[in-house]
């Protein structure tokens, strides 16, 4: 009879599968932008730099920082998505994803940004919720937080292009 893999192996494996797909998006990893995987959820953090700040007189996060956070965010949990199927159905072996195997991104269609207070300056925490994934389309809803997260400093929805499955 064959055992079980044990809890930490499959954490591992979806660990290193996280890690590989939010490597592949550069503009991700110049902005510091990293994620934290509980089960399927994923929490994406920006930690605070000098760089970020847009009005040096408030100071504020800069709102195409913003932008680029919640975009990365949505993006990312999309793509998640459908690589954690892959990888719970076996289709896909983690560890042998490279730069070249990686399931391809979704494209973004169109961003609504809605920034509801200033970004202060300090770390910034996100979660995205697919609302809707299609295989063609989807939309996806994103929140982001600093100090408490029923005080968002700024929201989005944004749409996307999925790519196709025999790609």
């Amino acid at each position: 009879m064959k055992q079980p893999e044990s809890v930490q192996v499959i954490k591992q494996r979806r660990d290193t599968a996280l890690a590989k797909l939010v490597s592949g998006v550069p503009y991700l990893n110049w902005l510091g932008i990293v994620f934290e995987r509980k089960g399927d959820e994923l929490t994406a953090t920006l930690p605070f730099a000098e760089t970020l700040i847009g009005n040096p007189m408030l100071p504020a996060i800069h709102g195409g920082a913003t932008a680029a956070f919640l975009e990365g965010t949505a993006a990312i949990q999309l793509a998640w998505s459908m690589l954690w199927e892959e990888i719970e159905s076996k289709r896909i072996d983690p560890e042998a994803l490279t730069p070249e195997t990686l399931p391809r991104m979704p494209k973004t269609i169109d961003i609504t940004v809605d920034y509801l207070r200033t970004g202060l300056p300090r770390d910034a925490y996100a979660r995205a919720r697919v609302v809707r994934s299609g295989r063609r389309y989807a939309s996806v809803q994103v929140e982001a937080w600093q100090d408490n997260r029923d005080k968002p400093f700024a929201a989005a929805t944004g749409h996307f292009l999925m790519p196709a499955r025999d790609e």
